[in-house]
C-alpha cells in the first residue's frame, strides 16, 4: 500500500493511500452456468429506446419480452481457458469482455456513496499484438470508448486513470480484450483508488448465519467462507445461530468447516425464534463483542461468492457515512438469473417490490449487462434482504437490532428505520449470493401468510408517511375477500388473526417469538385447504355433474373487464348452495400457475397444487364460514381505519424499546445462560 501527499482546495496537504477496490475474478468452480456473470464473448447490442412504450398492457408485455430476448451468452468460453481465480487464456483473435456483473466496475455507486473520486485500472496482459480497450457507459446505457493499449512485446502492464465525475445518475467502467495472432492471457486486473490515509485499513465482519434443519447446506457455506484465503483477513467471527433439530454440527461436512474456520467459528444454540430472532442474536453478539466493524447477515441455504464479501466491506469502509451494503440474489436453480436488482417499499401500498424502472428475474445468460439500458441507471433502494446484508456496527448501536417479528419484514423495516436515521442502504453490484427464488415458495397462502400480514401492518404503522397507511387497509380488505372467494379459508383466518394480534400492541411481540408458530400450525389443521397431500391419488378423482359449457375450458386469464365482472359476482356466488357431488369429489384439478382467484371462484371444490410442486390440497367451498369471515373482515378493517393514528403512535413510541439490546437480552436469556454448554 503506497502513501502519497496531495494538495486540497484550501491549500492544506492531505496524505492519501492506495486502496484496492475490486479485482478481476473468475468462477471458483468453473461452473459454466455462471460464466455470463464473469466473462462475455458477444458484442453488445443495445436496446432501442423502448422503455417509454405506451398503449395497452399487452403491448407493454410484448415490449418487456423483447427487451429480455437473447443477445449474449458466456457459455462459449471453454472451462480450460480459466487458469486461476484471476487469470484467463484467450484463443487467437478471440474477443473477450469483462463488462459483466462481477467484473465491470459500478462507477455510479462509488461516485454517489463513497469518498472515491478517481479510480485507476491496471490490466496485466501477455500475447503480442493483443489489445485492451476501456469503455464507460452513462445512465441511459450508451457506451463510450475511453482508451486502449496494445501489447508491443510479449507482455505488458497497462494503467488507465479514470475519473468518476460523469457518473452522477448511473454508469459503469469495463474493459475488453482482443487476443493477438497467437492468443493472449489476461493475467489479472485491479481497480485502485487514492483515499484519505485514515481509510487505509480495511474493516472486518462478523458473519451471522441463522440456520434451521439445513445442516449440510450450512456446513458447505461455512466451508466456502473458511477456505477462501483472500477473504480470511476480513472475517472476525462466523456465528451460526442454530435453531433446528437437525444440527449443523452433525453434518458430515462440518468437521472440515470447523477445521478451516478454526476459532473464528461459533455455534450458538437456541430455540426457534425465526429469522429475526436468529439475526438479532448475531447482531447482539456482534455489538456486545465490539471487535468487528460490521455484522453481515447471511442465509444458511445460499451459495456465496466470497469476493462479494470483500467488496461489500471495502465499499462500506470508503462510504461517506455509515452505510448498509447489501448483496444481490441470484437464482440457485438458474444461476445466471438475477432475482432482483434493488428493492423499494412502495409508500402508498406499503409493499416491497423491484424498483419501478427495473426488472426482476433478469437472465444475464440471455441479455448481458452491456446491452441492457436499464441496468446502467443506478438503482437506489430502501432496504436489502438479509440473505446477504452488511450492517455497520455503529448503525446497530444507534437504531437498534431487528424487530422481533419471527420472519418477514424484519429486513425491510430495518432498512426503513436506518434510512430515517440517516443511514442509507446500497444494493451493491458485485456482491451476491445464489438462493432459492421467492417464486418457488407458497408463502402467500401457507402458515407464513400470518407473518406477512401482521408484520406488514406493523412496518406500515411504524413507517408509513400517510395518516392511515395509504392504501394498506383497503388493499388488505381486498386481499381478504380474494382469499375467501378462492376457498382459502385457512389463509383468511390466519390473516384475520394477524390483524387481531397487531391490535394487541407491540409489547407482546417478544413473548410470542417462540410460541406463535406452534399456535399457527395447530390452528391450521382444521382446514382442508391447509392439509397438504404428497400423493394426488390419496384424494378422490375429479367428477362433476355437468360438463363445461360447449366443451370450453374453465381455465382462463381474464381481461380487465372480465376481471371486474368476476370480482363483482364472486361474493354473490358464495351465497348459493353447494353442489352436493362436490362434497365427495373435487370438481377440478388446478396446477399452481392456474389457481388464480378468477378460476377458483367457479368451483365448489378443487384439488390445487402448491408452487413448489411437492404437494396438493383440497379446497372446498363453505358458505357459512364465508359469511362469518366476511362479517369479521369488515368489522376489523373498519376498526383499523378508525384507530390507525393512535395505533401508529403506540408502535412508534415502543420501537426503541422492543429493538434494544436490553430487550433482546431478556428474550435470549434462557439460551445465553447455557452459553458455555452450547459452544
Amino acid at each position: 500500500m503506497s502513501t502519497t501527499t496531495t494538495g486540497t482546495s484550501t491549500g492544506t496537504r492531505e496524505q492519501t493511500v492506495t486502496r484496492l477496490l475490486q479485482r478481476q475474478i473468475l468462477p471458483v468452480d468453473r461452473d459454466t452456468d455462471v460464466f455470463p456473470l464473469y466473462v462475455d464473448l458477444e458484442e453488445a447490442v443495445l436496446d432501442t429506446d423502448r422503455h417509454d412504450v405506451g398503449g395497452s398492457k399487452a403491448a407493454k408485455d410484448l415490449n418487456n419480452a423483447a427487451i429480455r430476448q437473447s443477445t449474449s451468452t458466456g457459455r462459449k468460453l471453454h472451462p480450460d481457458q480459466i487458469r486461476s481465480r484471476t487469470e484467463l487464456r484467450l484463443e487467437p483473435s478471440q474477443l473477450l469482455s469483462f463488462g459483466t456483473y462481477f467484473n465491470a466496475f459500478p462507477a455510479s455507486y462509488w461516485r454517489r456513496h463513497t469518498v472515491v473520486t478517481d479510480v485507476e485500472l491496471t490490466v496485466r496482459l501477455s500475447g503480442a499484438g493483443s489489445v485492451v480497450t476501456v469503455y464507460k457507459s452513462m445512465a441511459r446505457g450508451h457506451a463510450q470508448r475511453v482508451d486502449s493499449a496494445v501489447v508491443e512485446g510479449e507482455a505488458g502492464t497497462f494503467t488507465f486513470a479514470l475519473p468518476l465525475k460523469p457518473f452522477v445518475d448511473g454508469g459503469w467502467y469495463w474493459y475488453d480484450v482482443v487476443a493477438g495472432d497467437h492468443g493472449a492471457v489476461v493475467e489479472g486486473a485491479e481497480w485502485n483508488a487514492q483515499v484519505p490515509a485514515d481509510r487505509a485499513g480495511h474493516g472486518t465482519a462478523d458473519i451471522c448465519i441463522t440456520t434451521m434443519n439445513r445442516p449440510d447446506f450450512c456446513a458447505k457455506l461455512l466451508t466456502q467462507l473458511g477456505e477462501d484465503e483472500v477473504l480470511a483477513p476480513y472475517l472476525d467471527t462466523v456465528m451460526v445461530m442454530e435453531q433446528g433439530k437437525d444440527l449443523v454440527a452433525d453434518s458430515e461436512f462440518f468437521p472440515h468447516a470447523q477445521e478451516v474456520l478454526g476459532d473464528r467459528l461459533r455455534v450458538l444454540v437456541q430455540g426457534n425464534l425465526g429469522g429475526s430472532g436468529g439475526y438479532a442474536r448475531g447482531q447482539l453478539e456482534s455489538v456486545r463483542k465490539g471487535t468487528a466493524t460490521y455484522a453481515l447477515m447471511m442465509d444458511d441455504d445460499v451459495v456465496c461468492e466470497p469476493e462479494g464479501v470483500i467488496r461489500a466491506v471495502t465499499f462500506g469502509d470508503l462510504a461517506k457515512r455509515p452505510t448498509i451494503v447489501g448483496g444481490h440474489m441470484f437464482n440457485i436453480y438458474n444461476r445466471s438469473q438475477l432475482h432482483s436488482f434493488g428493492e423499494i417499499v412502495q409508500p402508498w401500498r406499503f409493499w416491497w417490490q423491484t424498483r419501478l424502472d427495473g426488472y426482476s428475474q433478469w437472465d444475464f445468460g440471455a441479455r448481458n449487462l452491456r446491452s441492457a439500458r436499464w441496468l446502467h441507471k443506478r438503482a437506489d433502494v430502501d432496504f436489502n434482504g438479509w440473505f446477504m446484508c452488511l450492517i455497520p456496527r455503529v448503525v446497530l448501536e444507534e437504531v437498534g437490532l431487528s424487530l422481533p417479528v419471527f420472519i418477514k419484514w424484519d429486513d425491510s423495516e430495518f432498512g426503513l428505520r436506518a434510512k430515517q436515521a440517516g443511514y442509507p442502504t446500497v444494493s451493491f453490484p458485485g456482491a451476491a449470493v445464489w438462493h432459492v427464488p421467492w417464486t418457488d415458495k407458497n408463502d402467500g397462502v401457507d402458515w407464513q401468510s400470518y407473518f406477512h400480514q401482521r408484520n406488514r401492518f406493523i412496518a406500515a404503522l411504524l413507517h408509513s408517511p400517510y395518516e392511515r397507511g395509504g392504501r394498506m387497509v383497503r388493499e388488505s380488505f381486498n386481499h381478504q375477500v380474494k382469499h375467501l372467494a378462492s376457498l382459502q379459508y385457512s389463509t383468511a383466518e390466519l390473516r384475520h388473526l394477524a390483524l387481531e394480534d397487531v391490535l394487541r400492541g407491540p409489547h407482546a411481540l417478544h413473548g410470542e417469538l417462540g410460541t406463535k408458530l406452534g399456535e399457527i400450525n395447530a390452528f391450521r389443521k382444521q382446514f382442508t385447504d391447509a392439509q397438504l397431500v404428497e400423493d394426488r391419488d390419496d384424494l378422490p378423482p375429479v367428477r362433476r355433474k355437468k360438463p363445461p359449457k360447449k366443451g370450453k375450458s374453465d381455465i382462463e386469464i381474464p381481461g380487465r373487464l372480465s376481471t371486474l365482472v368476476a370480482a363483482g359476482l364472486a361474493p354473490l356466488r358464495q351465497l348459493r348452495p353447494v353442489r352436493e357431488m362436490s362434497r365427495q369429489y373435487p370438481e377440478a384439478e388446478l396446477p399452481a400457475m392456474d389457481s388464480g382467484w378468477f378460476n377458483l371462484v367457479k368451483y365448489d371444490s378443487a384439488v390445487v397444487s402448491m408452487n413448489d410442486g411437492s404437494s396438493v390440497a383440497l379446497y372446498q367451498r363453505d358458505p357459512a364460514r364465508y359469511r362469518d369471515l366476511m362479517k369479521r373482515t369488515m368489522e376489523i378493517h373498519r376498526r383499523f381505519h378508525r384507530e390507525w393514528p393512535q395505533l401508529a403512535r403506540q408502535y412508534r413510541e415502543a420501537l426503541g424499546e422492543i429493538t434494544s439490546p436490553e430487550a433482546w437480552e431478556k428474550t435470549f436469556a434462557p439460551y445465553t445462560e447455557q452459553r458455555d454448554g452450547d459452544e
